[in-house]
């Protein structure tokens, strides 16, 4: 129950940090900050972020880390922008073979730290200069580009308005039928289940939030295709992590290997599944990063490790393993977009930039320790 009331906590204080990180900047900004314009550029600077991060939880939640996300996804983005721009590749073909890249690499690193017991921080701190090395070599240090206009609307793309609302709707539609669902369950297992009174205003909350965002994008372009398959990967993250056996063994692995191992779970080839998962999901942040930029770039994707990291522990996963939670890291992205993007638009030096995003990692891994004391 403790650990419970600490999660939720952990959600409200995130909540009143992004309010009061808005407040801040609204202000400082005369209103510009919550444009309907620069909201979407918020999210859409979230995606990247929070697909690297439903990834990274997952590696951190089983105990481990993973620095080569941010060389990997140069690597793979740039990849799809030879193979688009050079080879002429067709759009489909580039995608499939560009994800199946990222599950090879990521089941490569995998392998090396299930199997062959090389402490995950080593391995993937070789893959963060190797993958950065073949970068510079497959694009001779050069930009590639320009990348086919099919290809740019990955990450340049909007739905039409009348898509996007008709996407709200079956979300919200979905999350009462899914929490419907839950509650029957519990109630049939004689569990304790919330009121009608506060399943009626969650519902309603939830259905301000979507229609409302969405309500706001619409104002501009229409929702970011990146920012929809961020919300798609989301629910399907929330999902292994909450409803399966698989992410039940995720969190046993990180939370005690050696009893994890004892209760008949293959642990080795759980987190080789896990470090292909993160490399999936690394992948399809590269496409996203090359369609973005309309290039491949040898510089693309540097210190993109740190801010998945961040995001995660921003967001309530602890580096010890166990603990974590796929919205809470996407909230920590959020929060992490928030202050780039308020800092860009004060022009704060980037020096001061780093130096903010580095301290609140530290007070974030700090908060952690505290409440794993008093616990």
């Amino acid at each position: 129950m403790s650990k419970l009331k600490s999660i939720n906590l952990q959600v409200y204080i995130m909540f009143i940090a992004i309010a009061v990180i808005m407040v801040f900047f609204s202000f400082a900004t005369d209103g510009a900050y919550l444009s309907a314009r620069n909201i979407s550029n918020l999210l859409r600077q979230t995606s990247i972020t929070g697909i690297l991060a439903i990834g990274m939880v997952f590696v951190i939640i089983s105990a481990e880390i993973d620095l080569s996300v941010g060389s990997l996804m140069g690597l793979l983005g740039g990849f799809a922008a030879i193979s688009n721009v050079w080879w002429n590749w067709p759009l489909s073909l580039t995608i499939i073979v560009t994800l199946a890249l990222g599950l090879a690499l990521g089941a490569w690193s995998g392998w090396w730290v299930a199997y062959q017991k090389v402490p995950s921080f080593i391995v993937t701190l070789a893959g963060l200069l190797a993958f950065r090395g073949v970068l510079i070599g497959l694009t001779n240090g050069t930009t590639v580009s320009p990348i086919s206009q099919d290809m740019t609307l990955i990450g340049q793309g909007y739905l039409p308005d009348t898509v996007g609302m008709i996407i709200g709707i079956m979300a919200i539609c979905g999350f009462v039928a899914w929490s419907s669902y839950q509650r029957k369950a519990r109630q049939k297992l004689n569990l304790i289940v919330p009121t009608a009174g506060k399943e009626t205003v969650k519902y309603g909350i939830f259905a301000i939030l979507v229609l409302g965002a969405i309500y706001l994008l619409n104002d501009y372009r229409g929702i970011p295709a990146p920012v929809l398959i961020l919300c798609i990967l989301a629910v399907i993250g929330m999902f292994i992590a909450r409803k399966t056996a698989f992410g039940r063994h995720i969190y046993a692995i990180g939370g005690n290997i050696e009893a994890a191992r004892l209760s008949g779970i293959n642990v080795e080839k759980t987190k080789l599944i896990i470090f292909a998962m993160n490399g999936l999901m690394v992948a399809i942040a590269g496409l996203i990063l090359s369609a973005r930029l309309g290039a491949g770039a040898p510089s693309a994707g540097q210190n993109a490790e740190l801010d998945a990291i961040a995001a995660c522990v921003i967001g309530g996963a602890s580096l010890a393993g166990g603990i974590g939670t796929v919205y809470g890291v996407i909230v920590g992205a959020f929060i992490i977009a928030l202050l780039d993007n308020g800092m860009s638009m004060l022009d704060v030096p980037t020096f001061w930039q780093y130096i903010v995003k580095g301290g609140i990692l530290l007070l974030a891994v700090w908060a952690d320790t505290i409440s794993k004391k008093k616990a």
